[in-house]
């Protein structure tokens, strides 16, 4: 049985995770103005998405006995799930330790020291990302700690088919719109996958394209080939919680174009994401070509841009021929109104529900 204080501390933790806007973002390109949809999962608690994959693997764990207060954990990261567990793990009192390629941004670093976890970085000599993951399940092994095994876990994808997608449906359900398109860079695919889930069960003719970067394509050749400097996507593999056959074609960016549009995104409309979100945006874009400009096409802010203070999206990035951004004419943005929470646990609505229409809780 669990102690008291976990739930409480679990679902206070709750009220800082998730129940994201969803943004509307007016641009122009190729003379017509469009607008594209994004999940701006940059406001999360620790500043990203992976918020809502820590927090529900952690209830889950305690649910299931496979947590105990107090056990120490571990996890494998290229940087923003490290620093999900760290907070969540430390908020819930329990030792963390995170392992991560050594070349993840220096702020990546900082903050997982700063919220009180050892970080243990990994060289390429030592085998990087893999080698990240087997030294994570060597010290599981041996000294009994919690480890969340984010790329096999299959609550990573249940995390977003149970609060993204619904919160993404619902958002623009109250606006008198479905989704025709969704689009999600791929780290461990949970976010693919589970909002993919969700989303085809309430419109099957949805397509859900997960994004790579075109400079190093793992998901279209099944290995690690090339680099990119897209930090969280495209690690060293494809992860088994990803099923490319349930999902519609592969989208690639460029990193440097991806930069781009992060900047903009910033500098024009004062929205500091990551530069996985440029990629997203432009993975956006290029599906919205295919379907067509007026087409509903969704996608993810997945983080801030205080991560990458250090790195090249910070510095100037020439332009290449081809680049989508050079194109895009940011205008400005709308945010769409929040939902209730299907975890609201008895607590009011907070919105208008329109006569007839059902609460996303089912209340």
């Amino acid at each position: 049985m669990i102690p008291l204080d976990i739930p409480r501390r679990i679902h206070d933790l709750g009220h800082l995770v998730g129940n994201t806007p969803l943004l509307a973002v007016h641009f122009t390109y190729k003379g017509r103005e469009r607008r594209i949809f994004a999940k701006a999962e940059n406001l999360n608690m620790t500043g990203s998405i992976k918020d809502r994959m820590a927090l529900h693997v952690l209830r889950r764990a305690y649910e299931v006995g496979a947590l105990r207060p107090g056990m120490p954990m571990a996890e494998a990261t290229s940087g923003n799930t490290g620093i999900a567990f760290s907070a969540l793990g430390r908020a819930l009192g329990h030792p963390v330790t995170i392992f991560m390629p050594d070349w993840m941004s220096q702020e990546r670093k900082d903050l997982i020291r700063s919220l009180g976890a050892t970080i243990r970085l990994v060289s390429r000599e030592e085998g990087g990302f893999l080698g990240s993951i087997r030294l994570s399940e060597e010290l599981a092994a041996t000294s009994g700690c919690f480890l969340p095994c984010q790329f096999s876990n299959e609550d990573n994808v249940a995390a977003h088919m149970e609060s993204t997608g619904p919160e993404i449906w619902w958002q623009l359900h109250f606006q008198g719109l479905v989704p025709d398109a969704f689009v999600a860079g791929v780290g461990t695919g949970g976010t693919i996958m589970g909002v993919g889930k969700f989303l085809r069960s309430q419109h099957p003719a949805v397509k859900l394209h997960p994004l790579e970067p075109s400079n190093s394509p793992t998901l279209s050749t099944g290995h690690k080939v090339g680099k990119h400097r897209i930090q969280g996507i495209s690690d060293e593999f494809i992860p088994s919680i990803v099923k490319l056959d349930e999902l519609d074609p592969v989208v690639g960016v460029d990193d440097g174009d991806s930069i781009l549009m992060a900047q903009m995104l910033a500098s024009k409309l004062g929205l500091g994401v990551g530069i996985s979100s440029g990629a997203n945006f432009l993975g956006a874009l290029k599906v919205q070509e295919e379907l067509g400009p007026d087409a509903v096409v969704v996608t993810i802010f997945s983080d801030d841009n205080k991560k990458y203070l250090s790195t090249d999206l910070m510095r100037e990035e020439p332009v290449k021929a081809g680049f989508l951004s050079t194109g895009v004419e940011l205008l400005g943005f709308e945010a769409c109104r929040r939902v209730c929470r299907t975890c609201c646990d008895g607590d009011a609505c907070a919105y208008v529900v329109p006569e007839g229409a059902a609460r996303p809780c089912g209340r």
